[in-house]
């Protein structure tokens, strides 16, 4: 037999499209359960949380590289017995922002709905002094934490990481995400990492985990990364 024809066509689904009402129903109280867990208020915040609310970091980008860090790094720690010296994301990996009031798990699915989970690259000085000049030319609010530095009109200063100087004959473990470490967003520098472990934690997870032990999220901008006056 020769296949000589394929044929195609295009099937519009719209509102236009009418339910499976035997589907529908089977699936109906799945929805039902489903919905009232992504909907149940876990905690509460006193202002609206976004990446948007600064010129080099954010409310959520801050809150998002904290919440990672704090449960990310007793994993790691466990696991290996060393500590994460600090994180770094992407702006673009933020999805959404969390409206004031009420925050649900769904949430924290419309700020991070990919399946990216926490890894940990040891990186050398060199390295890390690539991943400095990534945020020096693309001057964005990226979702740091452990990390601060300046930027001038030239270059980067003031880097202190866990509160100490940059030291560039150093190896460095930076908490970041599978796709980021990958090459995601030009983040080059991640590639080929000294050494790699992955956590098997997703970022949502620790965000809903972090959501659920507190009350109310107080948003952190402390001028991590900032421009030199």
């Amino acid at each position: 037999m020769i296949l000589y024809k394929i044929e195609g066509k295009q099937l519009v689904t719209d509102s236009t499209l009418i339910d499976n009402q035997k589907i529908a129903d089977i699936i109906a109280p799945y929805k039902k359960h489903l919905n009232e867990q992504l909907d149940s208020v876990i905690c509460i915040t006193p202002i609206n949380l976004t990446r948007i609310d600064g010129r080099l970091e954010s409310s959520l980008g801050n809150l998002m590289a904290d919440i990672c860090f704090e449960l990310g790094n007793p994993i790691f720690e466990k696991q290996t017995n060393k500590t994460i010296d600090f994180v770094l994301f992407n702006y673009g990996g933020i999805r959404a922002p969390i409206p004031k009031g009420s925050i649900t798990a769904r949430n924290a699915f419309e700020v991070m709905p990919f399946e990216n989970e926490l890894v940990i690259a040891e990186l050398s000085g060199e390295k890390v002094k690539e991943l400095l000049h990534y945020l020096f030319i693309n001057k964005r609010a990226h979702p740091i934490a452990k990390l601060s530095l300046k930027l001038n009109t030239e270059t980067y200063q003031d880097v202190t990481i866990n509160d100490l100087s940059f030291d560039e004959t150093k190896n460095y473990f930076v908490l970041t995400s599978d796709y980021l470490q990958e090459g995601g967003d030009k983040m080059n520098f991640f590639k080929n990492p000294v050494s790699l472990h992955k956590t098997g934690y997703k970022i949502r997870t620790a965000i809903i985990d972090y959501f659920k032990k507190v009350d109310s999220i107080i948003p952190n901008l402390d001028k991590r990364f900032t421009y030199a006056n």
